[in-house]
């Protein structure tokens, strides 16, 4: 017997559970996996601000678009193969699941090198520009960009396992690896900045050795659950599907590194409004990963129950997510709004630098309520192998509306006015959502009920 049809696809229950109880269990151990991240960027904004000063948060904040670079590469071989992993597990074919595994890992080893490469040809200049000219900030924010890149392996072989696990059902494993892997980044970020004085560069060991930790426990599970795929090879194929379908959230976030550089260079060596800047980012960070669990969990449900050929049951799953999305960041908006101040305050920070971060996210957040709706429609989208409209709903505010209106309002308004450009593309983003759900093509399901699947 093939090990295609070793077992009945129909026994999943991604396509048997009920809808709202198979959300539910997805969505809830991705938020904490996703959230103990970014509680950890949080923890370590907090160490980096009260043991080292608003200097140094000021320098980690620089090197924020770099940062987002590296996730945004570990996320492209792992977003694309989750899309394709989950339709081949939804359909029972196990050999192609693990042919997108091998894919993604060799892809992920190629991105690997090309970073290196160009960190060392291009990095210090790069810094040394963001900076503006100041190079104690530039000097500090090099030395904990290099350590990260240097253990980008581990963080793309984590970020691809992590969602291979995730595609085949073991969400829940995933969440218990996550507490207890960022729990230990958190002592280890603390040992390294407080106990040892490692400054900045300490941060960033603390992270790439819990990440060869976390990577090294998911690989040991692979090895020992006989219902995970088995390790596989890494393989120069299947590389061109892989990119089609990781390229929009990818580039979404590669998006996020565009926004926060252009952020940061209409700033200028205003290190008091960089560090608040850094602080406001630190916090949305958070607030989006919760979302974010949202939109993945989504995608996995979705592409299962296409994959089986069960259209109506990913639509009722894509509804709910929406509503939960925006239940979510509604919720952020109040709490950023009304106590902004005050979380800027616990950075470390003075009066200024509090009384910035309460600005900030007063602005950003007047249309954040409909920002994860739009994020969860995208990814839904996704997992249909439907890349334009997904890359249209990701890419169009971080590559177009948000560094073409932070200049604009900034050259107007001043450096402490060109938060206005979120909100205005938001509500750009949401008119571009309501028109693509408004022109979306409509079948016949299988009880002859027409159903509207964009």
């Amino acid at each position: 017997m093939s090990e295609r049809h070793a077992r009945n696809p129909g026994d999943s229950p991604f396509l048997t559970a009920p809808p709202g109880r198979l959300f539910l269990s997805n969505a809830l151990p991705m938020a904490v996996v996703m959230s103990m991240g970014g509680i950890l960027t949080v923890t370590d904004g907090l160490f980096v601000g009260r043991y080292l000063g608003a200097e140094a948060l000021a320098a980690v904040s620089l090197a924020f678009p770099a940062v987002m670079l590296l996730t945004a590469l570990s996320s492209l071989s792992g977003g694309g193969m989750a899309s394709l992993m989950a339709r081949h597990l939804g359909a029972g074919d196990r050999n192609a699941a693990a042919a997108v595994l091998a894919g993604a890992q060799g892809l992920a080893l190629a991105l690997c090198a090309l970073l290196l490469f160009a960190a060392l040809a291009a990095g210090p200049q790069l810094v040394a520009g963001l900076a503006g000219g100041n190079g104690a900030l530039a000097e500090t924010a090099g030395r904990y960009l290099l350590v990260l890149v240097l253990g980008a392996p581990l963080q793309f072989g984590l970020a691809l396992h992590g969602d291979a696990l995730r595609s085949e059902g073991h969400a829940g494993q995933i969440a218990l690896l996550s507490v207890f892997v960022n729990l230990a980044n958190i002592a280890a970020n603390w040992l390294a900045i407080a106990g040892l004085g490692l400054g900045v560069a300490g941060s960033a060991l603390g992270t790439v050795a819990a990440q060869g930790l976390g990577l090294a426990l998911l690989l040991a599970l692979r090895l020992r659950d006989p219902r995970l795929l088995p390790p596989v090879r890494p393989a120069h194929r299947g590389w061109g599907a892989i990119l089609a379908l990781g390229l929009p959230v990818s580039l979404g976030l590669l998006g996020m590194a565009l926004v926060s550089a252009t952020v940061v260079l209409a700033i200028g060596d205003d290190a008091g409004l960089l560090a608040a800047h850094g602080v406001a980012t630190r916090l949305l960070g958070l607030a989006f990963l919760p979302q974010m669990a949202i939109a993945l969990a989504t995608q996995t449900i979705a592409g299962h129950n296409a994959g089986a050929g069960h259209p109506a049951r990913a639509l009722r799953v894509r509804n709910l997510a929406m509503a939960a999305a925006f239940g979510w960041c509604l919720a952020v908006a109040l709490a950023g709004s009304l106590f902004g101040e005050s979380l800027g305050r616990a950075f470390g920070g003075d009066a200024r630098m509090a009384a910035s971060v309460a600005a900030i996210l007063r602005v950003m957040l007047a249309l954040y309520a409909f920002s994860g709706p739009v994020l969860v429609l995208a990814l839904y989208l996704q997992a249909l192998g439907r890349p334009r409209p997904a890359a249209v709903l990701t890419l169009a505010k971080p590559w177009l509306l948000v560094p073409v209106l932070v200049p604009l309002i900034a050259a107007r308004a001043g450096p402490t006015g060109l938060w206005a450009a979120f909100p205005v593309a938001d509500a750009v983003l949401l008119a571009l959502a309501v028109a693509i759900l408004f022109r979306a093509p409509r079948h016949a399901g299988p009880d002859g009920q027409t159903e509207v699947l964009p």
